[in-house]
């Protein structure tokens, strides 16, 4: 897992951990809805200064760096566990990326997005308790024709 505070700036990759424990006092009253505008755009950004045709994990990296230049604080591939009958089990989920603690983002370069990627997001939001999720498929003409919010009824 790699936890990544924007407050200062910061940008690590690799093993290397910057922690992050309190919101950044600029977008820390953020609504979800006005972080997602802020990821919609740098999705956008992303994919026309890159295109369709690379690794989900390219994508991931330039959209994590492109959040962070807009001082949001990320956690990237954040595990997450189940939990059944009260018992806590680490078996391997893993979020693509966490805005402010609200906004899950599933980053994706497939030929086209298919209900186990949506399935995919809704047990990622039940398990957090986060209320939104962002679907963002690069593989794309138009990164728009692959972007999918799903909202967790809580």
């Amino acid at each position: 897992m790699e936890v990544i505070k924007a407050s200062n700036k910061e940008y690590s990759t690799g093993n290397e951990l910057v922690f992050c424990e309190e919101p950044f006092e600029e977008y820390g009253t953020l609504h979800e809805n006005e972080i997602a505008e802020i990821i919609r755009k740098s999705a956008i950004h992303v994919h026309k200064n890159l295109g369709p045709g690379l690794l989900e994990s390219a994508y991931e990296e330039c959209l994590v760096f492109t959040l962070l230049k807009a001082g949001l604080n990320i956690k990237r591939q954040f595990p997450m566990p189940l939990i059944f009958e009260e018992v806590k089990m680490d078996v391997g989920y893993r979020i693509d990326i966490i805005v402010e603690n609200k906004v899950i983002i599933e980053v994706k370069a497939v030929e086209a997005i298919n209900s186990v990627h949506l399935a995919q997001v809704i047990t990622y939001l039940k398990l957090s308790g986060c209320k939104l999720g962002l679907l963002i498929n690069f593989h794309t003409a138009k990164v728009m024709d692959g972007y999918k919010r799903i909202v967790n009824n809580l």
